[in-house]
C-alpha cells in the first residue's frame, strides 16, 4: 500500500496547471464564494452561507435551496482549504475560518448538523435516507474538516464532523438499526477522518456503510412504507439506482447513477487498501475494467443516460444524448487515485490523465465563471438544449446551477492536483503525472520541468537527503508513448525495468542527478468498438493527453458534411489568438460532401477539399454558441 503525499509537500510550477489553478485562487473561488453568499445577478440563487447563519440563529430567515445545499459550502471550504496550500492567503483564510464559526454554532447540541432539517424538518431527521442526503452533506463536510486541518493546522471544523460521525455512529451501525445514504459520500468522509485523527471507529463505521449495502435489496422500498412520505418521488424499487441491488462484493458491472457508483468504488479502494481484503479488492478491479472497458467515452466521462444520470448497458454511448456529468469524472479520478495506492498501474493512471485533462476540465470555462454539469461529444444548437430528449445537453456553459454540485467539485479536485500526481512506498517514488514543481519524500526532494501537455518532454532532477540514498524512481510512461528515450546525467538509462505502464529506475542517487523523459507525441486517431453503433465508421482525434474536437467556428457550413480522410496527415501548431492562445490546434486537408436542396435524392453527393480544424474538447463552447463534434466520418 503506497502512501498519499501531503499536499504542502508538493509545489506546483507548470505552464500548464499553474495557470489553471490562479484562475481558481483569484477568480473562481472568490466568485464562488459571492454566489454561495447569493452577491451576483443574473444566476441561480443559491443562500447556502445564509442557510448555515440562519440555522445558528444569527440571523432571521428560511431555509433555501435543495436538500443538499450544505454540500456546496462543504465542497468550497475543501477548495479552499488546498488553495491555502497552494497560494497562502490570510484575508480568504479569515473568511473561511469565520464561516467555520457560523457552522460550529449550527451544530446542534446531540451532534447534529444539517441545515435543512434543523430549519425545515426536524422532526423528520433520519426518515429518509432514501433521498434526503442528510449523510452526503456529512460525508463532504468531513472531507472539508481533513483538509482544513491538513492546509492550517486548525481543528474546530474537525472537531464539529466528528461530533457529527459520533452521533451518526449512535444511529446507525451493527448493534443499531441499519442503515445506508442514498447516495454515496459519508463513505470517503469517514475515510478522510481516519486519515486525518488515526482513529479507526471512522474507517470501521466507514466500512459498515459498504459492507450493509445491498445486503437487504428491499431497503429503501421498506424504509418508504414506514415513513409514507417522499422528498423527490424517487422509485425506492430501482435499486440501481443507488447501487443497493447486491452487496457490493457481488456487483460485476457499473450500474446506476455514475456520481454515486464511483463515490462508493473510491470508498471501496480506499477500504481494500486499508485493510488488504481480497475479495473488496477484486470487486474494486472487476468494475473498474468494466467502467472503463464499456462504459466510458473517449473524454473520460461516464453515464450514457439522463434517465437516472447513470450508466445504461455495455457499448450504450450516445454522443448527443450523452449525460457525463463533471462530477462522475472527477469520482473517477478519485477511484483512479485509490486504486494506484494499492497497485501502481498505468491502466489506471492512463484513465485518470485522460478523465482529467478532458471530462474534468470541459466543466469549467476558460475564465472560471461558467459550468458544465452534462459533457456532450456532440451539440446541434438548434436541438441540444431545446428539443425533448437533448433539453439537458446545453450548447453553452450557464453561470450557476440550483443543484451546484460540479462547480465546486472541479475547484477541490484541481486544487489538490499534487496528491494525484505523487505517492510513494518505502522504497519507491511514483510519479503518476507530468506536473512541473517540486515534490518532497523521505528519501529525497524531486524537481520536475515539464513540457506536457503540449510536448513529451519532461525531467526529474534529484536531491536525495543524503548522498548515495538508494531508492527507486517509478515514472509512469503513457500507453499511447510508443518511442521513449530514458536519459539519466545526458546518458541513455540501459537498466530500465518496465511494468504496468512505470518505468523503474533504481540507483543510489546523488544530488543533481537528472533523469530526462522524451516521447513523441503524435496525432493519433482512434477508432471505437463496433459494438458502439454511434460511432461505427467513425474517428476520433487525440495527440497526447487531449481528445479532439471540431467546432462549427472554425469549419464552417455542417460538421456533419465533413469527412477525415484515412490518410490525412496531420499538422499542429500553437493558436495565437484568445480566448484559446498558447493552445495546440490540429489541422489537415478533409473532405466536405454537399447534397442537393431536396430531401432525398438519388445523386451522390458532391464533394470538395477542405482545411479542416480541431481544438482541444476541454475547451470547446468558448466563442459562442456554434456545432461541436468529437467522432467524424472516415472518408
Amino acid at each position: 500500500m503506497n502512501q498519499e503525499i501531503k499536499l504542502r509537500n508538493v509545489k506546483v510550477n507548470d505552464a500548464f496547471w499553474s495557470e489553471k489553478q490562479r484562475l481558481i485562487t483569484d477568480v473562481v473561488i472568490p466568485y464562488q464564494e459571492a454566489i454561495l453568499n447569493d452577491e451576483i445577478e443574473n444566476v441561480e440563487k443559491s443562500h447556502a452561507f445564509a442557510n448555515f447563519r440562519i440555522a445558528a440563529g444569527l440571523e432571521e430567515g428560511e431555509f433555501y435551496g435543495m436538500v443538499f445545499q450544505d454540500s456546496d459550502v462543504a465542497k468550497w471550504l475543501e477548495g479552499v482549504a488546498y488553495s491555502l496550500v497552494v497560494k497562502p492567503d490570510g484575508e480568504l483564510e479569515k473568511r473561511a475560518d469565520a464561516v467555520i464559526d457560523v457552522i460550529e454554532k449550527a451544530q446542534q447540541p446531540d451532534g447534529y448538523l444539517n441545515t435543512y432539517f434543523t430549519l425545515k424538518e426536524p422532526e423528520h431527521r433520519w426518515q429518509n435516507l432514501h433521498e434526503c442526503h442528510e449523510l452526503y452533506c456529512a460525508g463532504h463536510m468531513m472531507e472539508a474538516a481533513a483538509a482544513y486541518y491538513e492546509a492550517t493546522g486548525k481543528d474546530k471544523l474537525l472537531r464539529v464532523m466528528e461530533r457529527m460521525a459520533d452521533h451518526i455512529a449512535g444511529q446507525f451501525g451493527p448493534d443499531k438499526k441499519s442503515g445506508i445514504p442514498g447516495h454515496q459520500e459519508i463513505e470517503l468522509g469517514l475515510m478522510k477522518l481516519y486519515h486525518a485523527t488515526g482513529n479507526e471507529k471512522y474507517s470501521d463505521l466507514a466500512q459498515y456503510f459498504i459492507d450493509e449495502r445491498g445486503k437487504n435489496p428491499d431497503y429503501f422500498r421498506e424504509e418508504t412504507e414506514k415513513r409514507g412520505w417522499t422528498h423527490f418521488g424517487l422509485d425506492p424499487s430501482d435499486t440501481k439506482y443507488n447501487q443497493s441491488f447486491a452487496p457490493v462484493r457481488e456487483q460485476k458491472t457499473a450500474e446506476g447513477h455514475s456520481v454515486r457508483a464511483v463515490y462508493m468504488y473510491t470508498a471501496m479502494a480506499d477500504i481494500a487498501g486499508k485493510t488488504g481484503e481480497p475479495e473488496l479488492l477484486q470487486a474494486c478491479e472487476t468494475l473498474w475494467d468494466n467502467m472503463t472497458q464499456k462504459r466510458m467515452y473517449v473524454t473520460g466521462g461516464i453515464g450514457s443516460t439522463v434517465d437516472g444520470e447513470a450508466f445504461s448497458i455495455d457499448y450504450d454511448l450516445p454522443n448527443d444524448t450523452v449525460y457525463a456529468e463533471t462530477c462522475a469524472a472527477i469520482g473517477l479520478v478519485f477511484f483512479a487515485r485509490k486504486m494506484l495506492d494499492i497497485h501502481p498501474s498505468g491502466k489506471y493512471a492512463d484513465v485518470m490523465e485522460r478523465a482529467l485533462y478532458n471530462g474534468v476540465l470541459s466543466g469549467m470555462q476558460l475564465d472560471g465563471k461558467r459550468f458544465f454539469y452534462v459533457n456532450p461529444l456532440e451539440v446541434e444548437p438548434e436541438i441540444s438544449g431545446k428539443l425533448h430528449g437533448y433539453k439537458h445537453v446545453l450548447p453553452e456553459r450557464p453561470g450557476w446551477y440550483s443543484c451546484a454540485c460540479c462547480p465546486p467539485n472541479v475547484v477541490r479536485l484541481l486544487m489538490s492536483l499534487g496528491k494525484y500526481a505523487w505517492s510513494s512506498s518505502e522504497d519507491t517514488i511514483y510519479s503518476h503525472l507530468y506536473l512541473g514543481g517540486s515534490a518532497s519524500f523521505t528519501q529525497a526532494v524531486i524537481d520536475v520541468e515539464s513540457s506536457y501537455p503540449w510536448e513529451g518532454r519532461v525531467s526529474y532532477t534529484v536531491k536525495p537527503v543524503r548522498e548515495e540514498q538508494h531508492f527507486v524512481l517509478a515514472v509512469r510512461i503513457p500507453s499511447y508513448a510508443k518511442e521513449c528515450r530514458i536519459l539519466l546525467n545526458g546518458e541513455e538509462w540501459r537498466n530500465t525495468v518496465t511494468e504496468d505502464g512505470y518505468v523503474y529506475l533504481p540507483r543510489s542517487w546523488q544530488t543533481g542527478d537528472k533523469v530526462e523523459v522524451t516521447f513523441s507525441m503524435p496525432v493519433r486517431k482512434i477508432y471505437c468498438n463496433t459494438a458502439v453503433r454511434e460511432n461505427e465508421g467513425c474517428v476520433a482525434l487525440m495527440r497526447g493527453p487531449f481528445v479532439y474536437c471540431f467546432e462549427g467556428v472554425d469549419n464552417g457550413g455542417r460538421l456533419q458534411e465533413l469527412r477525415i480522410p484515412e490518410n490525412a496527415e496531420f499538422t499542429h501548431s500553437v493558436m495565437d489568438t484568445e480566448p484559446l492562445k498558447g493552445m495546440t490546434a490540429v489541422e489537415f486537408d478533409g473532405i466536405r460532401v454537399h447534397s442537393r436542396e431536396e430531401l432525398y435524392s438519388e445523386e451522390k453527393p458532391a464533394q470538395e477539399k477542405v482545411r479542416m480544424k480541431a481544438i482541444p474538447y476541454f475547451a470547446w463552447g468558448n466563442r459562442g454558441k456554434n456545432q461541436m463534434k468529437v467522432w467524424m466520418l472516415e472518408k
